[in-house]
């Protein structure tokens, strides 16, 4: 049985951000919840929804689970959506959860990408931020090392530590980095880690935006 997701693509003002979450409740999650009531769809989630978005859909269809980015390096969620999703009992499944590569230390200012590839476009991966932000990755590398796990391990092990309903969603096409991540479940961080790595992460400031500028207006916020 299918699963539906709806992927948000809003204007740049706050009127047509608002018309939007009208679309969504009123058509998009109108239609599917006839669709589940038909037994053709099982579930209804959300991909960069704001609050006010996940809210009118909610009201509609349940919302199963939301997909945005979330990481050590990009924590805006945790401002409303992350409160939001845990008062209506929505799952979250966190898109790039080691920074598209960054956090795995794979990557420094030297690091040359294809022509084709998006992080080319991204502020936050120009050489000067790479530069400034390998702070970050020296951080949870040296953690990784204190608990004999992989800078991606300890990501991810982060992630999952923050709450029972948050599940991350790591990208790759190979298969070792594939168990690599896998074994982060594996990873116990105690609370004394978990504040460890809070106030560490606390004293670094991230440099550079997450999208393009044009990109970042289509994000629903």
């Amino acid at each position: 049985m299918p699963h539906v997701i709806v992927k948000l693509w809003p204007g740049k003002s706050e009127q047509q951000k608002k018309q939007l979450a009208e679309v969504i409740t009123k058509d998009v999650a109108g239609t599917v919840k006839e669709l589940v009531q038909q037994g053709k769809v099982k579930h209804f989630g959300l991909s960069e929804a704001g609050a006010e978005t996940i809210r009118r859909a909610h009201a509609v269809l349940p919302v199963t689970a939301l997909q945005s980015e979330y990481s050590l390096w990009w924590r805006e969620p945790e401002a409303e959506i992350l409160p939001t999703l845990e008062e209506l009992g929505i799952g979250f499944v966190p898109f790039s959860p080691l920074g598209k590569g960054f956090l795995t230390g794979a990557i420094n200012a030297n690091t040359k990408f294809a022509s084709d590839d998006f992080r080319n476009n991204v502020p936050r991966f120009s050489a000067e931020n790479r530069k400034a932000n390998q702070v970050l990755a020296d951080m949870i590398k040296r953690f990784a090392d204190q608990k004999k796990a992989t800078p991606a391990q300890i990501a991810l092990a982060w992630l999952l530590a923050q709450k029972s309903w948050i599940v991350p969603i790591p990208g790759t096409t190979q298969l070792h980095r594939l168990q690599e991540n896998i074994g982060a479940v594996s990873v116990q961080l105690t609370p004394e880690d978990l504040r460890e790595l809070e106030s560490a992460a606390s004293k670094i400031t991230v440099q550079g935006a997450r999208y393009p500028e044009h990109l970042q207006k289509l994000v629903g916020r």
